[in-house]
Order: C-alpha cells, then sequence, then structure tokens
C-alpha cells in the first residue's frame, strides 16, 4: 500500500538509475533495445510517422497561411488541434491501461490516416477551405490523444527495466531526427514542387505505415478488466489521480510543465514561422531548415543522456535543462537574420531534449505497470491543457505588442516559471537522495 507522504515508493528493482557505468555502457548503448523485435517494430512504425509529422509542420503554415495571412487563423487552428488532444486525454490513458495498448495504437493510427489524408485531399483539389482544417485537425487530436499515452505505457511492456534509459533515449533521439531534421527539410521540399496538399497526404501514407508496424507486433491477451461504465471510469481516474497527487515528484514536475508551455508552445508554433516569412524573408525551405536545427540538437541531447545515463542530481538537471530550452525561446524574437534562428533552434532543442529522456525513464520506472497508462495521460494532460491558451492569447498579444516582443517575453516567463517550480515545491528533488536512485552503479552526471 502506497502511503501519500509526498515521496516517491521506489524499490530496488526500480531504483533509478541502475545499470552499468558509463565506461561500461559501450559506444552503441543506446541502441541495445533495438534487438527486441516488438520495440524495433514499434520503433521504426513511430520513426516513420514522426518523419510525416515533421512534413506536416511545415505543411501546416504554410497552408494556413495561403489561406489567411494573419497570425490568429493559425492560433485557431491550433486550438482546433490541441483541445480535443487535451479532452480526450484522460480516456486515451484509461483505454490503454484497460485494453491491449497495441490495438489502441492501430486504432489511433488509423483516426490520424483519415484526418490528415482528408486535408490532404481536399488541398490537392483546390477545395480546402479553413473552417474543413480546424474540423479535421480536431480529429487529428484526438488520435493524438488515444496514441500518446499508450505508447508512454507499452514501451516498459516490451523492453527490460535495465535498458529503459537507452530506449528513451532511442524515442528522444528519433524525434528530433525525424521530426525536425529530416521531415522539416524534406516537407520544404514537397511543400515547395508538390504544395501542402501533397505533403499532407504523404504525412497520412506515413501513419498507415506504423499502424502496419504495430499489426506486427506480438498480440497480447490484455483484456478490459470489467465493463466500462461511468461509475468505473471515475473510478480509475480517481485511482490513477490519487497516485500522480501522492509522487512530488511527478505532479510538481507536471504543473511546471503546463505554465512553461503556456508561456512560449503557442508563440513558438505561430510566431517563429511568421517571423521567418514576414521578418526575414524566407520561405518554406527556411521554416524546414530552422526545424532541421532543432532536429539537430535534440539529437545531441538524446546521444548525451543515451550514452551517459542518467544524471545523479536528475531533478535539477531536467529543471535546469528545461529552463535553457524556455530561454531560447527568446532567441527567436532577438534574431535578426536565419542563422541566428538556427542557434536558437539548436539550444533549444538539445536542452529540452536532455531532460525528456530523463523525465521519461522516471516516468517508466518508477510508474507501477497497471497505472501507466492513466500516469502517462496525466503527463500530457497537465502538460498540454493550457497550450489551447497559449494558442489563443498568441495571435492577440503579438498584434498587440508585436512578434518579437511576444517571443522574447514567452522565453523570459518561460524560463522564470519553471525554474521557480524548482525552488518553492519542498520535497520536488527527494528522488535525487534515496540510496537507490543514487547508487554507485549510476550514472556520473551532475
Amino acid at each position: 500500500m502506497k502511503q501519500e507522504t509526498g515521496q516517491p515508493d521506489i524499490d530496488a528493482s526500480s531504483a533509478v538509475p541502475e545499470g552499468p557505468t558509463p565506461a561500461r555502457r559501450g559506444r552503441l548503448a543506446m541502441f541495445r533495445p533495438l534487438k527486441i523485435r516488438d520495440f524495433a517494430l514499434l520503433w521504426t512504425g513511430f520513426s516513420v510517422s514522426l518523419l510525416g509529422d515533421g512534413i506536416y509542420y511545415v505543411a501546416l503554415p504554410v497552408q494556413v497561411y495561403a489561406l489567411s495571412n494573419v497570425t490568429t487563423a493559425l492560433s485557431l487552428v491550433g486550438v482546433a488541434w490541441t483541445l480535443p488532444l487535451v479532452l480526450f486525454l484522460l480516456f486515451g490513458g484509461l483505454i490503454s491501461d484497460r485494453f491491449d495498448r497495441r490495438r489502441v495504437l492501430i486504432a489511433a493510427d488509423l483516426i490520424r490516416v483519415a484526418a490528415i489524408g482528408a486535408i490532404g485531399v481536399l488541398s490537392v483539389a483546390g477545395v480546402l477551405e479553413l473552417w474543413h482544417m480546424i474540423i479535421l485537425v480536431a480529429f487529428y487530436g484526438i488520435g493524438n490523444a488515444l496514441f500518446n499515452p499508450a505508447f508512454g505505457a507499452i514501451v516498459p511492456d516490451i523492453v527490460p527495466k535495465e535498458q529503459l534509459t537507452e530506449a528513451n533515449a532511442l524515442h528522444q533521439f528519433v524525434k528530433p531526427f525525424m521530426l525536425r531534421l529530416i521531415g522539416p527539410g524534406l516537407g520544404g521540399l514537397i511543400v515547395a514542387f508538390m504544395g501542402a496538399g501533397g505533403a499532407f497526404l504523404i504525412n497520412a501514407a506515413t501513419f498507415g505505415v506504423s499502424a502496419c508496424a504495430l499489426a506486427l507486433m506480438t498480440p497480447t491477451t490484455r483484456v478490459a478488466s470489467g465493463d466500462i461504465t461511468v461509475a468505473s471510469v471515475r473510478a480509475d481516474l480517481a485511482v490513477g489521480f490519487s497516485y500522480v497527487r501522492s509522487q512530488t515528484w511527478l505532479w510538481g514536475t507536471l504543473l511546471a510543465a503546463a505554465c512553461a508551455l503556456l508561456t512560449f508552445f503557442g508563440p513558438f508554433q505561430v510566431l517563429v514561422p511568421f517571423v521567418i516569412k514576414n521578418n526575414l524573408g524566407g520561405g518554406p525551405e527556411d521554416i524546414g531548415l530552422v526545424y532541421a536545427f532543432a532536429g539537430a540538437g535534440g539529437i545531441l541531447g538524446a546521444v548525451v543522456i543515451g550514452q551517459r545515463g542518467l544524471p545523479r542530481k536528475h531533478v535539477l538537471f531536467m529543471y535546469v535543462a528545461w529552463s535553457v530550452s524556455a530561454l531560447a525561446i527568446a532567441g527567436f524574437g532577438l534574431a535578426t537574420s536565419l542563422w541566428h534562428m538556427w542557434l536558437a533552434a539548436l539550444v533549444m532543442a538539445a536542452s529540452n531534449t536532455a531532460a525528456m529522456v530523463v523525465w521519461g525513464t522516471l516516468l517508466h520506472r518508477l510508474v507501477p505497470p497497471d497505472l501507466r497508462g492513466r500516469a502517462h495521460s496525466f503527463d500530457w494532460l497537465v502538460a498540454v491543457a493550457l497550450v489551447p491558451v497559449s494558442f489563443a492569447l498568441t495571435g492577440p498579444i503579438a498584434n498587440a505588442v508585436g512578434e518579437r516582443a511576444t517571443l522574447i517575453g514567452a522565453g523570459i516567463l518561460g524560463a522564470a516559471s519553471t525554474l521557480l517550480f524548482l525552488v518553492l515545491i519542498k520535497g520536488l528533488r527527494a528522488t535525487e537522495s534515496d540510496r537507490s536512485v543514487t547508487s554507485p552503479q549510476s550514472s556520473s552526471i551532475s
């Protein structure tokens, strides 16, 4: 029975971090989980879908600004995309704890194929309107709400505990590589030669590839634990909420992330493409190149943590890295040339990805298996709950004070709020002093 003391309940079998020292990890330690067939299939499908998403992130602003060249248009689409994500996340986590997580992932991919594919067809046909995009990206958000908790929960089902740091590093390695480096670079070229509609169709096809890879994984016998009723859903969510509330390291970080994302997520997504296009005279390929530098930074952050292992002062490391990442948002507002944008993107992604490898490993190792889906859904929910608000506020604030001032203010506020949580929440760093966490076998990064 877990006691609600605000401290993590950690036993020796789930100690973080555990495993070989950096000297014994080997040059390719990060790639060890790929020897596991099901993880290799999961990772391959996820990688391909991320490539499509990288294309999507270039095609989306290009398409929206072609329909309406005002920041409020992309803000509105952003709200339509992220609001359903917020509303359905808890349901997605609950479903992933009750049913075969592989089937949940396949269903989510099929929803995303239909939504993004429809945008592509309408765009290629020349009949796409802004209201079409608002409706269809809402379904895309629902697909993400089902996929994200299930993906986070299934990894520890197929990867042994001693390889979870490497598995998370691989996740954070391929995410910037495909989402920010290869995908946007390819997306800029595809949009330039085929138009945004063609890019959306390719993105939809990548979700189909992901669904096929998931279908090849070993089926499980996981079944629903009883009928899904309003009472059972409430009871299961209450158990998940009680667990999150009992873990200071967990709820404190979720709240810190929510506040930080409120300040800078909307400005980054909406204003960086706008500034590149309208202030620096760039085109789709330049937007893609900035995202590509973010991808390179993310790869750097993932490789460093994947090879070195978790830092001993892992919570302190996460918060400082996230603060640096937030400050880099201000760099986009200060940029007077594209290479300034490249540098800001590199720093932002490298520091954020390094922190995310640590965070993902903590979630995988410390959360009990039967609560993992709900914990990941709370993670996503709290992290993105204020993102629609961030999108909604970005356009009006930018219109009032300017795009550059909004980016600068967002970066400063994001970093300050993150550090404030680190200082004010008592017990946030309790896992760092636990002997089973900071064991002699753990990594020596500090």
